[in-house]
């Protein structure tokens, strides 16, 4: 090889420094136009568990109040009567509060499902890229 030949690991020796800058800026942005996509769609995904997760606990929560409400209306017939019909309302009392307790759980998996609400791959990908750019910049 001669001395005015290229060297392995440089481009076209005909590309000029305008071409090479212009060509690793439309690359550039096309990649950050892809990692804007993965994290929309990243966050599109932990919205919609982060909802169910939310809407179960706003259910247990109603279903608690009904509860309480329940649980007023045994203790109320309990002290006014004395008599079997505060029994069926502590029952129903205990039953709504069970579905509460049950729903809370189904929530708090959802939630937990969605994990943190940071677009973790596209912040992972864009590190990659980053650490390769450097690397390649390096070279």
């Amino acid at each position: 090889m001669s001395a005015a030949g290229p060297h392995p690991g440089q481009g076209n020796p005909q590309e000029s420094v305008g071409d090479l800058v212009s060509r690793a800026s439309q690359q550039i942005s096309e990649l950050v136009r892809e990692e804007m996509q993965l994290a929309r769609a990243e966050m599109t995904e932990k919205g919609k568990r982060f909802g169910v997760g939310g809407g179960l606990f706003g259910g247990s929560g109603l279903f608690g109040i009904l509860a309480a409400q329940a649980l007023v209306g045994a203790v109320i017939a309990a002290l006014a009567l004395l008599l079997p019909v505060w029994a069926s309302a502590l029952i129903i009392a205990a039953v709504l509060a069970a579905i509460a307790a049950g729903m809370a759980v189904a929530g708090k998996k959802q939630i937990a499902k969605a994990g943190t609400p940071a677009p973790e791959q596209a912040i992972d990908s864009v590190k990659a890229d980053v650490a390769e750019i450097k690397e390649a910049a390096h070279r």
